[in-house]
């Protein structure tokens, strides 16, 4: 499997949608929005993580859970994403996918393409909900977004489970390694979804 022109694009455009809600955040003074990230993120796994990850958006999600909830679901999006299309880039050409290792790794690279799938499924519910309206509609949406993050966590941890057999190694600590960080933005942003459901 190679890194495909697709891939490129995707990456792109994460990159640039990330920066662009970056760039707002040097608009004005967001220290009371930051506050709020810093506090919303305390109530996750991960919260140096989520801090370091989500206080550049302060300025864009100023205090909203709402719009808090969905860059980090566009953050776990881009590294997600950016997790399989390293793996698949420089792991694909020098296994052996009749080895363990090799098995593991593609087996894995299947897991996280689907985690993908699921957070970019996500994404678009959370990119189309209007908290406003607190309608039975809005709660469906965010109960949808639960269910497909906790999906690609899952799908992320089933990819590390399939190293557990697997001799120890540089490749597989670099996948795992990979693959483990991926899954802490997975679980933070699921965590502050979950947040802006309690609200609703």
């Amino acid at each position: 499997m190679t890194l495909t022109r697709h891939s490129l694009l995707s990456l792109l455009f994460f990159a640039s949608t990330l920066s662009n809600l970056a760039f707002t955040v040097t608009a004005g003074d967001v220290s009371g929005d930051t506050d709020f990230i810093r506090e919303s993120c305390n109530t996750t796994l991960y919260p140096d993580l989520c801090f370091s990850s989500l206080s550049r958006y302060a300025g864009a999600v100023q205090r909203s859970p709402a719009g808090l909830a969905r860059v980090a679901v566009a953050v776990a999006l881009a590294k997600a994403h950016g997790a399989t299309a390293y793996l698949s880039h420089q792991t694909a050409a020098v296994v052996d996918e009749e080895s363990d290792a090799g098995a593991a790794v593609h087996d894995c690279i299947a897991n996280l393409e689907d985690a993908v799938d699921e957070i970019r499924g996500s994404l678009k519910q959370m990119r189309r909900l209007r908290p406003e309206d607190n309608s039975g509609a809005v709660r469906f949406g965010v109960s949808n977004v639960l269910t497909w993050m906790s999906a690609a966590l899952t799908d992320e941890e089933t990819c590390t489970d399939g190293f557990e057999g697997v001799e120890e190694g540089p490749m597989k600590k670099s996948v795992c390694d990979r693959v483990t960080r991926v899954k802490k933005f997975t679980s933070n942003a699921l965590a502050l979804v979950n947040g802006f459901a309690n609200k609703l």
